[in-house]
């Protein structure tokens, strides 16, 4: 007997097939059967009629960071709501495992560098894991038969060297004796599942104490050696960000990019890819590592998101405004020392000279003030103000956009909430995407999900992608824009029997209405341990989600089933050939 019928659905298989109608039948956390409409003889515990709806695979989010997240919310929100069963954790060589035993202080330095890199709420950190574990192991193992969504991790470079060398991690080089401890780290980590090593030399990832955080300090002699660890276990890969995937590689980080593949192997994923036709040597000098890759034997692949992020601003708490040159030591400063010097007119146009130079990189795109849009105020000076775009707001006044947007957030102690409006929403840009989207060695993905909470919301990409498919620029076919988001990255991470529906993988499907499938707007809300703020996106049209057969959501609304696996490297995923 079926455990359940989906029945008259239009299939959208993930393999960029035509899409049908099909009845599908789940047996055991599998597809059972897949059949013409009204063929299925066996009989179903349950079914339902799917007629209109298009049924696909669950969908795989390839860059998040829901290490912590998983502990005090199990169903991943809001990328459930938005159709992701499987999440790839443990990015950017941030983990919160192993941790040394004999360093109990260990956790808390965590939790702070967790906060400040990743942008997660301390609070919620504390007060929301339990952090009773200190092997890579005994953190999977915690995670096991609690949660909502299949889950994969890393292990992070950072949480390596914190381990073996303690506060000598950041600035220190490893001793022959403490690289082969981090070495057998490594290997117990993924003998345990971990899928592999992420690592960061971006020199946007400073700890909780604003110093370089520990992987940044590794030399390439330590990276080759541990990727070379990587290529001894089944079923891994690698992951790395350098400080040129915000905007175009030097030529040693492609080198390192390269023999780290190579020495391993395995595939190597970074992010994010950011296409701006303004800007069109970026693009084939961002690929330029996945050429030099297959030639020598690795692979290496970009991700890239298909929408515009939200994404807020703010003078008053730490943001991507802080990365730009010289700006971070003047947002440090204590609140009314900073507002007196954002006052000063010689040290803003300092700063603006310093945003808009070479060094800023990609955060040059921050530096047009008069397209921000104002947000939440806190003033009764700036009632009214909220939705409205700056360079209007300094039209009125007489006075320039950023002399205006710093007046306006002095005003409200500088809790005032920013939205920049996107630089690359223009049609040549859009075209560039489509375009770049079809390069075998670009994936879609950078969600970022789990992680800088209050300042963006990348995790309903899925659903906002699918609707633009649909109703929008419709860049790409639906059939292709569904294999873009389960078969591309399952096939990537050698994720075994799922990112198709076919007979006999597992049952992890999303139902959605094609005529509403959406993202509604991002908005913040109070939900985290310690009452943590977040941004939120609500999921429009998804119908029905299930992981491993279970329904874990219908109509936006979490089921409480935890049917969820840990998938662990070698057991739940394949080696994928770099050849």
């Amino acid at each position: 007997m079926l455990d359940h019928l989906i029945k008259g659905a239009t299939l959208v298989d993930g393999t960029g097939a035509p899409a049908r109608r099909a009845d599908v039948g789940i047996r055991g956390g599998r597809i059972a059967v897949i059949a013409a409409p009204g063929t299925v003889t066996e009989e179903a515990t349950s079914s339902e009629d799917a007629t209109g709806l298009v049924l696909a695979p669950g969908f795989v989010d390839p860059h998040t960071h829901y290490d912590a997240q998983l502990f005090w919310d199990p169903y991943a929100t809001p990328s459930m709501n938005h159709g992701v069963t499987t999440v790839a954790g443990g990015n950017c060589g941030f983990t919160l495992a192993p941790l040394n035993p004999g360093r109990p202080e260990d956790a808390d330095y965590t939790r702070r560098m967790m906060s400040k890199v990743e942008g997660m709420s301390l609070k919620a950190l504390e007060d929301g894991v339990s952090w009773g574990w200190s092997t890579f192991d005994e953190y999977l193992r915690s995670l096991d038969g609690r949660i909502a969504v299949n889950a994969g991790f890393m292990v992070g470079h950072c949480a390596l060297r914190r381990h073996v060398m303690g506060p000598d991690a950041v600035g220190g080089q490893p001793t022959p004796e403490q690289l082969d401890a981090m070495l057998a780290l490594l290997h117990d980590a993924m003998a345990a599942g971990a899928w592999g090593l992420s690592t960061t030399q971006s020199s946007t990832h400073s700890d909780g104490d604003g110093k370089p955080v520990a992987s940044r300090h590794a030399e390439p002699a330590e990276l080759l050696a541990l990727s070379r660890a990587v290529g001894e276990h089944e079923g891994t890969q690698l992951e790395a960000i350098v400080a040129g995937c915000l905007d175009q590689f030097a030529d040693d980080e492609i080198e390192l990019l390269v023999e780290m593949s190579a020495a391993a192997g395995r595939p190597l994923n970074w992010n994010v890819l950011t296409i701006d036709a303004a800007v069109p040597e970026r693009v084939p000098r961002q690929l330029v590592p996945s050429e030099r890759a297959r030639k020598a034997g690795g692979r290496i692949v970009a991700l890239t998101m298909p929408i515009l992020t939200p994404m807020n601003m703010s003078l008053g708490t730490f943001c991507a405004l802080n990365l730009i040159p010289g700006w971070g030591e003047i947002l440090a400063l204590p609140v009314p020392e900073r507002i007196a010097r954002l006052l000063d007119a010689d040290v803003r146009a300092e700063m603006l000279r310093r945003a808009d130079s070479k060094e800023a990189g990609i955060f040059r795109r921050l530096a047009n003030f008069g397209r921000y849009v104002i947000g939440d105020t806190y003033s009764p000076e700036n009632e009214g103000l909220s939705g409205r775009v700056v360079q209007d707001i300094a039209a009125e006044r007489g006075i320039d956009p950023f002399r205006c947007l710093v007046e306006i957030c002095a005003n409200d102690r500088l809790r005032t909430v920013l939205w920049p409006m996107p630089t690359d929403n223009d049609p040549a840009t859009w075209a560039l995407r489509r375009e770049t989207w079809e390069h075998e060695d670009v994936l879609l993905g950078g969600s970022d999900a789990g992680a800088h909470l209050d300042r963006m919301c990348g995790a309903p990409y899925t659903t906002r992608f699918l609707g633009d498919c649909l109703r929008g620029r419709r860049l790409v076919p639906l059939e292709r824009a569904v294999q873009m988001l389960t078969d591309d990255p399952a096939r990537l991470f050698g994720l075994r029997e799922r990112g198709r529906i076919e007979e006999g993988f597992h049952a992890d499907l999303v139902l959605f209405d094609p005529e509403r499938i959406e993202a509604g707007p991002a908005t913040l809300v109070h939900d985290l341990p310690g009452d943590s703020p977040r941004l939120d996106s609500k999921a429009i049209g998804v119908v029905s989600v299930r992981v491993n057969g279970v329904e874990t959501l219908r109509d936006d609304r979490v089921t409480g089933a935890v049917p969820g696996t840990v998938l662990r490297s070698g057991r739940d995923t394949r080696t994928v050939s770099t050849k």
